[in-house]
């Protein structure tokens, strides 16, 4: 079946995985993962945790991670708590999630790290840059 982007793998929510995970095809993840993940594509269930690295072309997180993210395109839902750097190409992060660390563009030519942004403050995240290329979107 390889070559078929209609195959998925689910983690399970009663199953706790401790060491890495590496799917070439999409993973639905909603139970725990101790390791890092490598996957085309990843979805976080709400009570999922995952502590580790996460690569992926594309993620959806609403649960809870620990450790880095690398995904070109990523979008953090409300009920998401992410303790780690996020690098993307495209980032949409809905109200009320939490993001502790830095978010930092992986564009060619974007070479600076942006904070992350607080609730109530007013910062969105979003760098200074006006040339086009970085994706940051608030959604409510």
């Amino acid at each position: 079946m390889s070559g078929n982007n209609s195959t998925f793998s689910v983690i399970g929510s009663d199953v706790t995985i401790k060491g890495d995970v590496s799917a070439t095809v999409d993973l639905h993840v909603d139970g725990k993962v101790e390791g890092d993940i490598t996957c085309a594509s990843l979805v976080q269930g709400e009570s999922s945790e995952i502590q580790g690295s996460v690569k992926a072309e594309t993620a959806r997180f609403s649960g809870k991670i620990v450790g880095s993210i690398d995904a070109r395109e990523l979008v953090i839902l409300r009920s998401a708590h992410v303790e780690g750097d996020v690098h993307y190409d495209t980032l949409t992060i809905e109200q009320g999630a939490a993001v502790d660390g830095r978010l930092s563009h992986k564009g060619p030519s974007s070479a600076k790290s942006v904070p992350a942004a607080k609730p109530g403050t007013g910062n969105t995240g979003k760098s200074d840059d006006d040339d086009g290329e970085a994706r940051l979107t608030l959604a409510g």
